[in-house]
């Protein structure tokens, strides 16, 4: 399992999956994002991306859309997403990465600090009221200095070994297989007799 950038021909793998998600693609741009991929059989498992917005005072770094696909959840592959984004912020010479998100613990695991509406510079105010009004109700704004950012050794391991969940091939059998009405409890099917 590695993190990669996202490359041309992953932009529509990526639309598919945040507007499955119900993620934010607000201004989107493929090359703003990274993708996690299982080397093993080349698979897509999670993404995420940094959004740049610039204002009078210079320009500011969101981390935004950060997603991992069901089978992959719980690998640290969310956590890799989100350490190569602050990485590339940091790289870029973002000293503070700042995050609108309504999962606030998953982000404090990394060293993300919740923080006051004002505090946020006035151009990353606008986006919380937009992304509150349309997407994410619970979302609240977070910031980090990248340097501090801090990968939990749990998560790190699990990446190690990150592998898809087994899907049920299985389908379950229901009433409705057999005939039977579920809610009257009576034969849909004629037998003849």
């Amino acid at each position: 399992m590695y993190v990669r950038d996202a490359r041309n021909r992953d932009e529509a793998w990526l639309l598919d999956h945040i507007e499955a998600m119900e993620l934010d693609e607000t201004a989107f741009r493929s090359r703003d994002y990274v993708i996690a991929v299982d080397e093993r059989e080349n698979e897509r498992a999670g993404f995420g991306r940094v959004r740049i917005h610039k204002t009078d005072d210079g320009e500011v770094c969101e981390l935004t859309s950060i997603g991992v696909l069901e089978e992959w959840r719980g690998q640290g592959v969310g956590a890799h997403v989100v350490e190569r984004l602050v990485t590339t912020a940091r790289d870029d010479g973002f000293e503070v990465v700042y995050s609108l998100t309504g999962e606030p613990d998953y982000l404090a695991q990394f060293g993300f600090e919740r923080i006051e509406v004002e505090q946020l510079p006035d151009k990353l105010q606008d986006r919380l009221t937009e992304k509150q009004d349309s997407l994410e109700p619970d979302a609240v704004p977070m910031r980090i200095e990248a340097e501090r950012f801090r990968m939990p050794s749990h998560l790190r391991e699990a990446f190690k070994g990150a592998h898809p969940a087994e899907e049920d091939t299985e389908p379950q059998e229901g009433p409705e297989d057999f005939g039977i009405d579920p809610d009257e409890a009576t034969y849909k099917y004629d037998t003849g007799g």
